[in-house]
């Protein structure tokens, strides 16, 4: 990071533990304010030009609604916490206007021909995503600890909005969860043969209660990289999780191998869970609980899916 003033709040939003994607895309926002603003200093800019800043993205980039939203609570927090400098309440900008798209939606049968093609590297995985109907991100950070095989449930710490939920597991997968355990406790017996390795990367909170238990099986990911890695936190020698661009190749390359025209990816199968959930006569709460959505609002838009298509209104065609 070039920028010093950047680094700066990089530096003060990592001190206070701020998850690092929201540090990134913080300080994403605030960069292209200032490019906005002929680069000229925040501290010389203040409520009009943060204005107009956000009316340009609604007007001329034509921003989704959350993508506006977050340049709003980037730039609140730059100006009350960095700057000390709060910004108006309100500040009569433009709100995006843009229609939010459908979720793509796959059938059963679309879902079991891209699980034929999927890659057998990545079929756990990705069948978590749609058994369980997790986020790419909550796939891969999974921990050895959160599957709970008596149970049957997974459970997810520090989701979308740092909430904790639990979800399904299907019964059918845990054999190949007990294999993956396996081979995740394979690696870590090399690692600890590895003299410079330093455990498993583990969240502040977590560091501190249970740091000395990093090397134990428990805490490791489940789907650990092939590959040990320089932690550019700490500087220090440690095996992360697999990367999620191997996933989204994988569901690409599957959905192109099964003849899938949709536009196809991880979130996809997430999307397929709730609608075929609902499908099978789930209730709204119980699929907003699996889903971990705060408000009930956007678990409807799954109902609205499957209202507009066959389990809606009958087409006057059929009865001609």
């Amino acid at each position: 990071m070039k920028s010093p003033f950047l680094q700066s709040i990089h530096d003060y939003m990592y001190v206070r533990r701020y998850a690092k994607r929201t540090i990134e895309s913080y300080l994403r926002v605030i960069a292209n304010f200032i490019r906005h603003n002929d680069m000229a200093h925040p501290k010389d800019l203040h409520n009009d030009e943060v204005k107009q800043f956000l009316d340009h993205l609604a007007l001329v980039k034509n921003v989704a609604p959350k993508t506006q939203a977050l340049a709003l609570n980037a730039l609140n927090f730059l100006y009350k916490d960095v700057i000390a400098s709060p910004l108006d309440v309100d500040l009569g900008f433009v709100k995006s206007q843009r229609q939010t798209k459908l979720p793509v939606v796959l059938t059963r049968p679309e879902v079991k021909k891209l699980m034929e093609n999927v890659s057998p590297q990545y079929h756990l995985i990705i069948s978590l995503l749609y058994g369980s109907g997790l986020r790419l991100l909550e796939a891969v950070r999974l921990r050895v600890a959160d599957i709970d095989l008596d149970f049957k449930c997974i459970r997810i710490f520090n989701g979308k909005g740092g909430k904790h939920r639990v979800v399904t597991l299907a019964e059918e997968l845990i054999p190949a969860l007990k294999v993956q355990i396996e081979q995740t406790r394979y690696y870590l017996s090399l690692d600890i043969e590895n003299e410079d390795y330093s455990g498993v990367w583990m969240p502040h909170r977590l560091r501190e209660k249970y740091g000395e238990m990093n090397k134990s099986l428990v805490w490791q990911y489940l789907f650990p990289s092939m590959k040990l890695s320089i932690d550019p936190e700490s500087n220090l020698l440690r095996r992360h999780h697999i990367n999620e661009k191997q996933i989204q190749r994988s569901v690409r390359a599957a959905a192109q191998k099964a003849g899938i025209e949709k536009h196809v990816t991880p979130h996809t199968l997430r999307h397929s869970f709730a609608t075929h959930l609902l499908q099978s006569g789930a209730d709204i709460r119980t699929v907003q609980d699996q889903l971990g959505h705060s408000d009930v609002k956007t678990t409807q838009i799954y109902t609205h899916i499957l209202q507009a298509g066959a389990n809606g209104v009958r087409s006057p065609l059929s009865d001609l």
